[in-house]
């Protein structure tokens, strides 16, 4: 029986009602966006006048069901929220996103990844159905069986397809710890070829992974944390305080061990934005302390980040010190584990950035044909791992000259890269790579007078 909080019905459905009516609103010739109060978004967009849709009564959690395991949740609401309305009842989301403020929406048309996509693949993959606005101003339900051409082209169309109302996803069982096994590796293809075996397997030492993700600091350190859910109480860890969780990771040598209740294992990553933190000085030991807790959290950081964007900050002190501006290098890419080793020297010796996060995913296994997610056309039955750099670079001889390196660099070893950062791709290279007529004939089905953004548009333009 699922459980609904008091009013929550009622108050989605006020909440697409206005939905709609801002639709309406908008002259026919202007193109249509969100008013997102919140955005994970490293893009640069342009500044457009006029008001975008209200998403204001989309930002709940609509029911819970235990005895099935799933949850109704409104498009706008945060992973935050989301968790703290299923943990009561021992649940989960398949994959939580590793910022609070990420929304269950924007990570099924964005993308998303955790520790958990090595078995349980992307955000996307546990939906059961969707509410969808469309570009044509209709609200359709998109399932597995209706409107799946819709369903299957929505992960990683970024809005331009339209904007999930309502989510039906799945849920999995979480104990209330997690305990963690930091590995220290003293080479890269000796991690990868543990991580492989962890995935092939399913398990370390006997005992089954249901987490696992890592961090390389150099080319002869580097970690894959490993977690296996407990309900054996004991002493537990805290890293929303003075201790940085990152930092816990790294040791000498062999095996550390570590336990976070389940609660500030899925935030882990959230107190420091990763490490980005250090950039504002916010684990310098005095600065810390005077930081105030609640501000220790990534979507404090990115409003320091908008800042900067808006008053080039960051150029200004550079061009004060004598220094030259610096390229943003902030992306998640894809590549196959295979070809992991060879990507990472590369990056090694090219890109002078680190710490940097791995995350390997598989698609689901599923009993029946897999589906296909034809915009973000990775292979079912392969591994891959995600790798995230986030940070900048001396500005090179031309506008986006390490992301394009890294760019060719990973098409040619067959992976992706995440959209929400900067892209540089041609229309012909970015069509072969994003879905191109997939793309196209579902934008012209459900976006017949181009209300919204196309994805090139969006994505390489920053329109």
């Amino acid at each position: 029986m699922s459980v609904v909080p008091n009013g929550a019905q009622a108050v989605h459905a006020a909440g697409v009602a206005r939905l709609l009516d801002s639709y309406r609103a908008i002259p026919p010739a202007a193109t249509v966006r969100l008013a997102k109060p919140t955005s994970n978004l490293f893009r640069a967009r342009a500044r457009t006048g006029g008001k975008g849709l209200d998403t204001s009564g989309l930002t709940n959690v609509i029911s819970v069901d235990p005895q099935a395991a799933t949850a109704d949740v409104a498009g706008m609401c945060t992973y935050e929220d989301l968790v703290a309305a299923t943990l009561p009842y021992g649940l989960a989301p398949l994959v939580v996103p590793q910022l609070k403020t990420i929304t269950l929406g924007g990570a099924v048309t964005g993308l998303g990844i955790e520790s958990t996509s090595f078995r349980n693949g992307l955000p996307h993959e546990s939906v059961l159905e969707m509410d969808i606005l469309t570009g044509a101003g209709e609200i359709i339900t998109a399932s597995p069986d209706h409107h799946a051409d819709l369903f299957r082209a929505f992960p990683n169309s970024y809005g331009t397809l339209g904007y999930a109302t309502r989510l039906k996803i799945e849920l999995e069982p979480v104990a209330p710890f997690v305990e963690l096994r930091h590995l220290r590796f003293h080479s890269l293809p000796d991690l990868f070829a543990a991580m492989e075996r962890i995935i092939e397997t399913g398990g370390l030492a006997g005992a089954r992974v249901d987490y696992l993700d890592g961090v390389v600091f150099s080319a002869d350190e580097s970690y894959l944390c490993v977690g296996f859910k407990t309900k054996t109480p004991g002493p537990v860890s805290d890293y929303t305080g003075q201790q940085i969780y990152y930092r816990s990771i790294q040791h000498s040598g062999g095996e550390k061990h570590d336990r976070l209740t389940i609660h500030d294992y899925l935030w882990r990553w959230d107190t420091d934005w990763f490490w980005c933190s250090r950039a504002f000085g916010a684990q310098h030991p005095v600065i810390r302390r005077l930081w105030p807790r609640r501000y220790r959290r990534s979507s404090f950081y990115w409003k320091l980040i908008g800042y900067d964007q808006r008053f080039d900050i960051a150029d200004r002190i550079e061009k004060r010190n004598g220094r030259p501006p610096r390229e943003r290098v902030v992306q998640d890419i894809e590549v196959p584990l295979e070809r992991c080793t060879e990507f990472m020297d590369w990056f090694l010796e090219n890109v002078p950035i680190e710490p940097i996060w791995l995350c390997p995913l598989r698609l689901r296994e599923r009993t029946s044909a897999p589906t296909s997610w034809p915009l973000y056309p990775i292979r079912a039955h392969r591994t891959y791992v995600n790798v995230g750099f986030w940070s900048s670079v001396p500005v090179g001889p031309e506008e986006g000259h390490t992301n394009k390196l890294i760019e060719r660099k990973v098409s040619e070893l067959e992976g992706h890269k995440s959209l929400y950062s900067d892209a540089f791709y041609s229309r012909d290279d970015f069509d072969d790579l994003y879905g191109g007529e997939a793309y196209k004939t579902a934008k012209k089905t459900y976006d017949p007078d181009s209300r919204l953004l196309d994805l090139y548009s969006k994505a390489v333009q920053r329109q």
